[in-house]
């Protein structure tokens, strides 16, 4: 599956706002989806690399021998997944905004790690 065909899969899943394909050691989208007026993509992705540097940071730090399958940033109106893609050469995630009045979270984190698995670059 190439990354149009990613993202466009992600936003299928229902609720979704906005997806992106991200580098997070550049910060910046491979890709984008959505998003629009209330959802800026660009500074999403960006912002939600610092997310992720932390993680691993921290893992490091406590001297884990883990990865991340997936981080969620609940808002009052949100749902933020961030999924790592371990298939891929680099340090990529997929990072997929939800409104939580027509998202089903379990369903979306099933759907995302079906899309990051499947998912070539």
């Amino acid at each position: 599956m190439n990354v149009e065909t990613a993202l466009k899969e992600a936003m299928a899943i229902d609720g979704a706002i906005g997806a992106a394909l991200v580098d997070y050691e550049s910060g910046m989208s491979l890709g984008t989806i959505g998003g629009g007026t209330d959802l800026n993509l660009e500074v999403a992705a960006a912002g939600n690399t610092e997310v992720v540097r932390a993680k691993a940071r921290t893992l490091a730090a406590l001297g884990l021998n883990e990865s991340v399958e997936d981080i969620l940033i609940t808002l009052s109106a949100q749902y933020h997944l961030i999924r790592p893609t371990s298939n891929s050469d680099g340090s990529l995630f997929l990072y997929l905004a939800l409104d939580r009045s027509r998202g089903n979270l379990a369903l979306a984190r099933h759907s995302l790690r079906n899309i990051a698995t499947r998912l070539k670059i």
